[in-house]
């Protein structure tokens, strides 16, 4: 774990530079309403090209959890959450801002920020190794499976319409099938188009759905807009008292742990792990009746869950490949762009580049701490900025990334047609998310199948696979990923029921 080269990759100038990027840049992005983790992932993911492959995964490790944080601040000072997992936050937070106490509770969402995610990148750092040991016995039937556990959480990422998602999973599966097949070579799906023999480029795609989409989706708001006026003065104490921080470590830590559960669990999100804490957190306190009028212990609870989610989400990708959720799953992208395959192999021949970027994202959490310290006052004013201004420097961003990645102009294409695609399916209540997981997970699903189908010589495939003693388990947990949405519904459920 300790190694001069993990030290090597953790503290280079690159990587220093991407941490520092990667954290204020996901702070100013969660602090932009309408702004997500996903969308700057994806936006950045083209920058970490000439970077080394640590510098550019701790970046992006940095943007996903700051912008968690980020999006805690309007929702404590303007009851705007900048992102879905601070809303349980906005419940409390505005109410306490009122009270003229704004700057003390966005003091106390930073601390539970910095203690939720120290905590649960450190339950990552230990508990995913042992489990992504049993790669080391997987072969292709059992890849193949993974494979297909992953295209399984597609439900849970389709929110209420399963259907629906399935549906974005399809057509990413169709879009990973566009080019020359790795194991016969046969051209498909290209049109005669020289350029599709590559095969549709996952950066490209990944900005368009992500980024592009959201452009139009703003640029629909013009005239319609309506900018919360910001709280004038921020005074007082940032830092929480030390007998109430000390009072509240019960709930920090039992909080944080619901919160790696919660991100352990296929599309669960960082806002059911807010929520599911808030009402523990209801539950176990001696003043119930303050919840919802401005309770402290609600901010602590729902800052330091939804920070450890996001930290335990990373716990299943990258034992097995499988993505948690949108931010997760384009997160994975950049991974494997940078030739880093989820599983043992990351532990074992890229320790030193794992750890480092583990060990980054664990840095990042401190340093978001420091820098909501800092930027706290000044950027909740960005949540004023019309969109007027903001679209033409996403547009930019967007286009230059992928013009930069092999200087083609097709890409461009690519990336305009998949972000009218984005626009599109968002328009229409189809989600984005599993057209990019399919996108990874197809090549991975269609090379393991066909491989199994020469290792089993003929024999029955399902007799073969049930034959494999790791293959039982994966079928079951595909079987119970199959079941998530129903479960995820019903702990949203008891959630709402009990605000």
């Amino acid at each position: 774990m300790f190694t001069p080269e993990m030290f090597a990759n953790l503290f280079s100038t690159h990587a220093i530079i991407g941490l520092l990027i990667g954290t204020v840049g996901g702070f100013l992005i969660g602090v932009l309403p309408g702004m997500t983790a996903t969308m700057g992932i994806a936006l950045l993911i083209p920058f970490t090209f000439g970077m080394e492959p640590a510098a550019g995964l701790i970046m992006l490790c940095a943007i996903y959890g700051s912008a968690v944080y980020g999006g805690a601040i309007p929702a404590i000072l303007l009851h705007t959450p900048g992102t879905p997992a601070s809303a349980a936050t906005a419940k409390d937070g505005y109410e306490l801002t009122l009270r003229g106490e704004g700057y003390r509770t966005v003091g106390v969402a930073t601390v539970s920020t910095v203690f939720g995610g120290v905590l649960g990148v450190l339950v990552v750092i230990f508990l995913t190794p042992p489990l992504a040991r049993l790669g080391l016995r997987f072969n292709a039937p059992e890849f193949f499976l993974i494979a297909i556990l992953g295209l399984s959480i597609i439900g849970s990422l389709a929110g209420n319409n399963p259907i629906k998602g399935a549906v974005s999973g399809l057509l990413g599966l169709a879009v990973a099938l566009i080019g020359i097949d790795t194991v016969f070579g046969v051209v498909r799906f290209t049109y005669q188009i020289p350029a599709l023999e590559g095969g549709i480029q996952m950066v490209p795609a990944l900005i368009g759905l992500f980024s592009i989409s959201q452009v139009l989706v703003l640029a629909e708001e013009f005239g319609s807009e309506t900018k919360t006026k910001v709280v004038s003065e921020l005074k007082g104490r940032f830092l929480p008292p030390l007998p109430e921080f000390i009072a509240n470590i019960p709930n920090l830590i039992r909080s944080t742990f619901v919160g790696i559960i919660v991100g352990i669990i296929p599309g669960a999100g960082a806002d059911i792990g807010a929520w599911l804490s808030y009402n523990e957190a209801k539950r176990f306190s001696k003043n119930r009746e303050n919840f919802g009028k401005g309770a402290i212990e609600a901010v602590y609870a729902a800052e330091s869950a939804n920070n450890a989610t996001a930290a335990g989400s990373l716990i299943p990708l990258l034992a097995l490949g499988i993505p948690g959720g949108a931010a997760v799953a384009v997160l994975m992208g950049g991974m494997t762009i940078q030739g880093l395959t989820p599983g043992h192999n990351l532990f074992v021949e890229h320790a030193a580049i794992t750890y480092a970027i583990l060990f980054g994202f664990l840095i990042s959490k401190i340093l978001a701490g420091v820098v909501g310290f800092l930027i706290a006052k000044p950027a909740v004013r960005l949540s004023r900025v019309p969109n007027l201004y903001l679209i033409p420097v996403i547009v930019v961003f967007s286009a230059v990334g992928t013009f930069a990645l092999n200087m083609s102009m097709f890409d461009i294409t690519v990336m305009a047609v998949f972000g009218i695609l984005g626009y599109l399916m968002r328009k229409t209540g189809f989600p984005t998310a599993p057209v990019v997981l399919a996108i990874i997970l197809g090549p991975m699903a269609e090379g393991g199948f066909q491989r199994s189908l020469l290792m089993a010589r003929g024999e029955n495939l399902f007799t073969f696979f049930l034959g494999r003693p790791f293959s039982v388990p994966i079928l079951l947990l595909i079987v119970l990923s199959l079941l998530s949405p129903l479960i995820t519904k019903a702990i949203q459920n008891r959630s709402l029921a009990k605000k």
